[in-house]
């Protein structure tokens, strides 16, 4: 399970997590894990397919939708590229964004990939 890191330096995922409630953060955490344990075998509710190889992991909280979007690299790493609070679907622009962080990801997978320091 990797991280997208931006050109600059910032971890959008992280940067997500830090803004929302703790009991959100906790949920999304649980999520990852998940997707970390089961990989392509995680079905909805958990998860589903958007569109241009990219999916989501679904989370509810008091009538709040969460959403991170990510990406497969490759058979088994999963990158995660970023999250959001949704209404009735993902936006587009959302996708698109995780698109290109996909293709960006493909061209230089160090220079993108989040390192804990």
């Amino acid at each position: 399970m990797l991280l997208y890191q931006e050109d600059d330096g910032i971890v959008p995922l992280l940067e997500w997590l830090d803004s929302l409630p703790s009991k959100a953060v906790s949920k999304c955490r649980v999520r990852i894990e998940r997707l970390a344990e089961l990989g392509h075998e995680l079905r909805r509710t958990e998860a589903d397919f958007l569109r241009d190889e990219i999916y989501e992991l679904r989370i509810g909280l008091q009538g709040q939708n969460y959403r991170m979007l990510y990406f497969f690299h490759g058979k088994a790493v999963v990158v995660l590229s970023h999250g959001l609070v949704k209404e009735r679907e993902v936006p587009p622009k959302e996708i698109d964004k995780a698109v290109e962080r996909k293709r960006k990801f493909e061209a230089n997978s160090k220079r993108h990939t989040y390192k804990e320091t």
